[in-house]
């Protein structure tokens, strides 16, 4: 018998931010501050302290946000030193205020959710102007040639683009704890630690060195079969898409789809509308789905409908690298 998916009890620990203070990830300092209420300081994340009770924790997106709540500066961390970007279209300050509660809830019902408009207009067109940069790309895929549809996409190479090299591990650590939790419901012994470097780490010692993330163009009459993402022994369970350009006015059609079959029914398609600059997560293979007797897994697969007009570019992030 499959192992029940378990909901954890607590907010806090529900709050991908816990994952990062536990782990003391100094990659998340400044994008929050958490407070304790017993001791009434707020620190930053990777403070070396000893780690509150998480009843008694808070998170605060701003210092002063912290200070106004009457909480003072820790003295080991110094929370009030801390030197980041202010700016609120800071790309880990987006990240961190998407509701992730309801992405969770969104992901374990329908094995996908929106996350919002993570992208400007202008960071679109500067991703998608990468597309003819040879430099910037480790292959090239023409899809048509392998069966896999029709059009192109290209991996990058590493060092990534300075906003794919942000994004990747701002939204890998808020998804590990929901990709933790899969993987117990569906009875998987892997788990992921809090930070994408470490998991990058693991993926590295096993042969899988090549960079994922991608960049995909259309034209018209271009379709992406369906598809999983696979590429090696470690796999992330969940990535991100991205579009980058306009619907309607860049292009007509080329909708994301997503299918999954369920033991003994039909396959279920989905279709995901997105805007220019917005993103969704969803399933890579499997996905759990409480029964009546537990847990069980549903197999999921994505590709993207037939281009009616126009140019579609669209950025992937994938959490695992390949062999």
């Amino acid at each position: 018998m499959n192992a029940p998916m378990h909901r954890l009890e607590r907010p806090t620990e529900q709050d991908p931010r816990w994952a990062a203070v536990v782990a003391r990830d100094r990659s998340a300092d400044g994008t929050f501050f958490y407070s304790v209420s017993t001791t009434g300081v707020y620190c930053r994340p990777s403070c070396p302290a000893r780690h509150a009770k998480p009843i008694n924790v808070r998170f605060h997106r701003t210092r002063a946000e912290a200070e106004r709540a009457g909480f003072r500066p820790c003295k080991r961390c110094k929370p009030d030193q801390v030197e980041r970007d202010d700016q609120a279209d800071g790309i880990p300050a987006r990240v961190a205020a998407i509701d992730w509660a309801a992405v969770a809830a969104s992901l374990d019902s329908d094995g996908y959710a929106p996350l919002g408009k993570l992208l400007s207009t202008s960071e679109c067109a500067e991703l998608a102007g990468l597309y003819e940069n040879g430099e910037r790309f480790r292959s090239t895929i023409v899809m048509a040639r392998h069966g896999f549809g029709r059009g192109e996409y290209k991996y990058f190479s590493y060092p990534l683009p300075a906003i794919i090299a942000a994004l990747r591990p701002a939204l890998y650590r808020a998804l590990a704890p929901i990709a933790n939790r899969w993987h117990e419901a569906m009875g998987i012994a892997t788990r992921f630690p809090a930070a994408h470097a470490d998991f990058i780490k693991r993926c590295h010692e096993a042969g899988q060195e090549r960079p994922t993330p991608l960049l995909l163009r259309y034209h018209e009459g271009d379709y992406n079969c369906l598809h999983q993402d696979l590429y090696g022994e470690h796999v992330f369970p969940l990535q991100v898409v991205i579009l980058l350009s306009k619907p309607q006015t860049d292009f007509t059609g080329g909708e994301l789809v997503l299918t999954e079959q369920r033991p003994r029914m039909q396959s279920r398609a989905e279709v995901v509308a997105l805007e220019r600059g917005e993103a969704a997560v969803f399933a890579v293979h499997h996905r759990p789905v409480a029964g009546t007797r537990g847990s069980y897994r549903v197999n999921m697969r994505h590709g993207v409908s037939r281009l009616r007009s126009g140019q579609r570019y669209t950025a992937g992030i994938i959490f695992h690298d390949s062999k």
